[in-house]
């Protein structure tokens, strides 16, 4: 045998090492990226959100002055983003730095969520890369890289999950414990979509030959339940019980029960970023362009994968449990908002990125494949046009919303309303009294407060006679601080 025959057989083994090789780089280079528009896009300074405010002043810098410990941390809300912000949070009040913290800890999640498919669908290792550029081009994702919110951790770690479920051959410890440790994230972040993703996922390992193994459904069981264990152990220390957590969460989220909202998930694509209620929310055609997408993609690559066994069943794994993610929202929140669903579309971007390859490979097989090939590309930059726009319209409305507090806050300070402050309101008391330094009353508190902040609401009774002051210049119209003559300590009414 000569030499050139003897390294025959190594040539497919280059290659394919050739591939996973550009693979990787693939993905790093959508990771980058991704970090570079989230960071041009969004502000770094960009004041902290209600949720935010609320993960963050558990932590002493993030205190509001003169109410330590007094932003109420509800039956809904978990410890999972605490604990991400804790090695910035714990020790510094900057928001440019928790912001650079929170985006390099986000790419580095988007990288470890799609990093296991290069492997899940080892014919197709490019999938990975163009799964994350389509998840990571989604002005949700963009918006909330750098944000102290859960979403995109939960969608990173279902996606892993998911991802090494499906690695082919014997399995090793150290895959099951990469979708226990994908499980567990995602339920820390947010219980309901732990679950959501740990069921179809176990029924797999249980029901179906193709993955029926004993290692992967321990591995998912123990992973829910770590993720859980937090919520289950704080469910009884500060409510009494699991399920009176949950009446109690129900009934901070306007009471859980099969809704129609259905709709709402895409009247809310293009935002707000919360809508509650949703009645009157219109839709704006460009902003539907991903669900045409995924209308288009998703059944492109299911078909382009039909003669591939392992990898036409792994895809259609990705698309139940993307559904099973979306179905709570879908069928009992009676609100929505669109980071929501971003769990759901890390999923479903992974059959769109095999439906855009297929794409690719027919443009090039075309009779003008200059022709195809430029339509193809038309189409996703009308896609990343749409979705930079989105994310530069929804960021310059959270600027100035977010300014709307200060101007509060500044009317408060200059009528006398100073730490140590009780703020009571209608809407938005949280945010108001974290920017103005007082504590914010719960709901049922019946101590006077030291100011009333409304919009388009009359005051109680017993406030009717207080100084009404306009608030000028807001965003939103409509704010009215209401103090006493003379500003008085917080106390019985």
């Amino acid at each position: 045998m000569t030499a050139v025959e003897h390294r025959k057989p190594q040539r497919p083994e280059l290659t394919r090492r050739e591939r996973e090789r550009r693979s990787r780089h693939l993905l790093l280079g959508v990771c980058a990226l991704f970090a570079l528009v989230s960071v041009a896009l969004v502000p770094l300074d960009l004041r902290l959100g209600w949720d935010e405010i609320v993960y963050a002043s558990r932590f002493g810098p993030h205190e509001p002055g003169g109410a330590p410990g007094s932003v109420p941390f509800s039956a809904p809300r978990t410890r999972g983003v605490p604990v991400l912000i804790a090695p910035v949070a714990a020790w510094s009040d900057s928001v440019v730095l928790l912001r650079v913290w929170l985006t390099a800890l986000a790419t580095a999640a988007l990288y470890l969520g799609f990093a296991p498919w290069r492997r899940a669908l080892p014919r197709f290792p490019e999938v990975a890369g163009v799964a994350a550029a389509l998840y990571g081009s989604l002005w949700i994702t963009l918006f909330y890289a750098g944000a102290a919110m859960p979403n995109h951790y939960t969608a990173m770690g279902a996606a892993a999950a998911v991802g090494l479920f499906l690695h082919p051959g014997p399995s090793r410890p150290r895959t099951y414990a990469g979708i226990a440790a994908g499980l567990a994230l995602a339920a820390l972040m947010r219980p309901n979509d732990g679950v959501a993703v740990a069921l179809p996922l176990l029924a797999a390992a249980v029901l179906v030959p193709l993955w029926r193994s004993r290692g992967r459904a321990l591995a998912v069981a123990a992973g829910a339940a770590a993720g859980l264990l937090p919520w289950v152990v704080e469910a009884y220390v500060r409510f009494g019980g699991v399920r009176e957590r949950l009446d109690d969460a129900s009934e901070v989220q306007g009471g859980l029960r099969f809704t129609d909202s259905a709709l709402h998930q895409f009247t809310a694509i293009d935002g707000p970023l919360l809508c509650r209620p949703c009645t009157g929310d219109g839709v704006r055609v460009p902003a539907l362009s991903w669900w045409v997408l995924l209308a288009v993609f998703v059944p492109l690559g299911l078909w382009s994968a039909r003669r591939l066994r392992r990898t036409a069943a792994g895809v259609r794994l990705a698309v139940a449990v993307g559904l099973c993610a979306a179905l709570p929202y879908v069928l009992l929140v009676p609100y929505t908002t669109p980071r929501f669903l971003l769990p759901t579309h890390a999923l479903l971007a992974v059959p769109a990125a095999l439906g855009v390859l297929a794409a690719v490979r027919w443009a090039g097989r075309a009779r003008q494949p200059v022709l195809a090939g430029g339509v193809l590309a038309v189409v996703l930059a009308g896609h990343l046009a749409v979705q930079t726009t989105l994310t530069s319209g929804n960021t310059r409305i959270q600027e100035v919303s977010r300014e709307d507090w200060q101007r509060v806050a500044e009317v408060l300070h200059r009528h006398g309303v100073r730490p140590p402050c009780l703020l009571r309101g209608n809407t938005t008391v949280i945010p108001l009294a974290y920017t103005a330094g007082c504590e914010p009353a719960p709901r049922g508190d019946e101590r006077r407060p030291s100011a009333l902040v409304l919009r388009r609401h009359a005051p109680p009774a017993w406030a009717r006679d207080w100084l009404r002051i306009p608030v000028p210049g807001t965003y939103s119209p409509g704010w009215e601080v209401h103090v006493p003559e003379v500003h008085v300590p917080p106390g019985p009414p």
